[in-house]
């Protein structure tokens, strides 16, 4: 009997989880190589840690593989349809915070909200006779903000490097990204809609609804919310 628990393998992310489980009593810890992807719980038994790409946590979480995960809202949301049906938030963790925002070309003067970008959108096909391109990551998210925002006639397209360079390589019109201080957008001359963005993110902790628990594990997750006071 094992509840198992999901954390990001490397990196700023990995660092701040560690901290923020230490700070509440419970120790987590790499062992062997950084390939090896495993690691050590202290502090509450019946707890495996397995160390993965944030990326790939929801997937595992929805799948029952993880009972417990720590991963990026931003992720869920996009890689999970129907996220609350298969995964449930028991704790912000106060770090990782990023927005996913719409941001143009800084010399689109006139396009400062998504009625704006709708009527650059209609302009830019009459004008071209193709679709204006977004490019982003996110396009799940992307695509249901920009339909509730009334937003037509674009196209989106797939982004496999840094999505801000694509305006300046002329491969896209515009972008929908993660940013936390904007100054990659302001280096490559773009802005920000002056909207709520697309999606607030943080690292957050989340319960897996599809895991099995026997009666053992049952108690093993009473016994680490309750330590970590969630």
């Amino acid at each position: 009997m094992s509840i198992k628990l999901g954390v990001p393998s490397k990196g700023r992310l990995m660092e701040k989880t560690f901290d923020w489980f230490g700070a509440r009593g419970v120790r987590l810890s790499r062992t062997g190589s950084e390939r090896e992807y495993s690691g050590a719980v202290e502090g509450v038994g019946g707890v495996d840690l397995v160390l993965l790409s944030a990326g790939e946590i929801p997937r595992e979480l929805a799948a029952g593989r993880l009972h417990l995960g720590v991963t990026g809202t931003d992720l869920i949301h996009e890689k999970l349809v129907q996220w609350d049906q298969k995964v449930e938030p028991l704790a912000e963790l106060g770090f990782g915070q990023a927005d996913l925002i719409v941001a143009v070309p800084a010399c689109w003067v006139d396009v400062t909200t998504l009625d704006d970008l709708d009527a650059a959108a209609a302009a830019f096909r009459a004008a071209h006779g193709f679709r204006m391109r977004i490019a982003t990551k996110y396009h799940r998210l992307v695509r249901d903000y920009l339909r509730r925002g009334g937003v037509a006639d674009y196209q989106l397209v797939d982004s496999q490097g840094a999505t801000e360079g694509t305006v300046k390589n002329l491969t896209a019109e515009a972008i929908a990204d993660i940013t936390s201080t904007g100054e990659t957008l302001r280096a490559n001359h773009l802005k920000v809609l002056e909207e709520e963005p697309v999606l607030r993110s943080q690292a957050t902790l989340f319960r897996s609804r599809a895991a099995r628990l026997e009666d053992g594990d049952r108690q093993v997750l009473r016994g680490l919310t309750e330590t970590l006071g969630v």
